[in-house]
């Protein structure tokens, strides 16, 4: 008897692993207590291309996940990668190819080595600002490395990561992402030599336009930061749905993914949390106006 398909595939959403606090930060003990989680209840960590062939109509373990990392920190090479190869479990990269420099590959977690200084977000936000991405962002050795030991695949998240929609009129803004994604994809084939369908959206933000530029270019699968909906068998891989994952225990991670998984209150639950941030939304507004 074949093996009974995924009800949904939850897709969780990271940015960081490492000691340093900050806002999108998971710490490296809750990560390994989240990744021996997701081991210990039997998960399956898919590939990219399997999770699209999920949502094409193909089979996967009933229990399956897809984990992924935005714009390619430092901290995901020192501290992820080692501890994805610690449970056996496997994440999707997506790479915002211009930060991602040459060298050797740096010391990572558990090697006994010194380490390099993985910062906060809003730290690696303001070296990038000043022109020195390099210094917090994985080098292509390091993806070379992680990709040959299986834990990471590494995808598009352009080449500059640019909001081209806040900076230009739509002639602007059409060209400007046009090119940044070729760029990208051209990165990508001379360093990984890889052609890819897989993108992610710089901040989540996507358009009409930004959609008509992406499939000029091959891309077919994209990747929001919308977690309120399920990645089910024959859902629109245009609009990946994903989970923000908290700065907490395995067991947390346990939780939300029942939640995500469950046909009852899986919907409740994305209902309540779209309201509560409407209302904050709305009230943010108003403190605007009245200021």
């Amino acid at each position: 008897m074949g093996s009974k398909n995924a009800r949904s595939v939850p897709v969780l959403m990271y940015h960081h692993v490492t000691p340093s606090s900050g806002q999108i930060t998971t710490s490296p003990e809750n990560f390994d207590s989240q990744m021996a989680a997701l081991a210990a209840n039997g998960y399956t960590s898919l590939t990219a291309d399997q999770f699209a062939g999920y949502l094409n109509g193909e089979t996967v373990p009933e229990k399956s996940v897809l984990i992924t990392f935005d714009d390619g920190y430092l901290d995901n090479y020192v501290y992820a990668h080692p501890i994805l190869q610690k449970h056996g479990m496997h994440a999707v990269m997506f790479l915002v190819t211009n930060w991602a420099g040459q060298g050797d590959p740096r010391p990572v977690y558990g090697s006994g080595d010194p380490l390099p200084v993985c910062p906060s977000h809003h730290e690696c936000n303001a070296i990038v600002a000043a022109g020195k991405a390099n210094d917090i962002a994985v080098r292509w050795s390091e993806v070379r490395a992680m990709e040959a030991a299986g834990t990471f695949e590494v995808h598009c998240h352009t080449h500059t990561h640019t909001r081209w929609d806040l900076n230009c009129d739509r002639a602007g803004k059409c060209a400007g992402i046009a090119n940044d994604l070729q760029l990208s994809r051209a990165a990508l084939l001379r360093e990984l030599n890889k052609d890819t369908p897989h993108l992610c959206w710089p901040q989540g933000y996507f358009d009409d336009d930004y959609i008509q530029a992406a499939e000029a270019l091959g891309f077919s699968v994209f990747y929001t930061t919308d977690a309120y909906g399920f990645n089910v068998v024959g859902g629109d891989p245009k609009y990946v749905y994903r989970i923000a994952v908290r700065n907490k225990p395995g067991a947390w991670l346990m939780h939300r993914i029942g939640i995500a998984k469950n046909p009852y209150w899986g919907p409740l639950y994305n209902r309540w949390k779209k309201f509560r941030k409407q209302q904050r939304r709305a009230r943010e507004l108003r403190r605007a106006n009245k200021a």
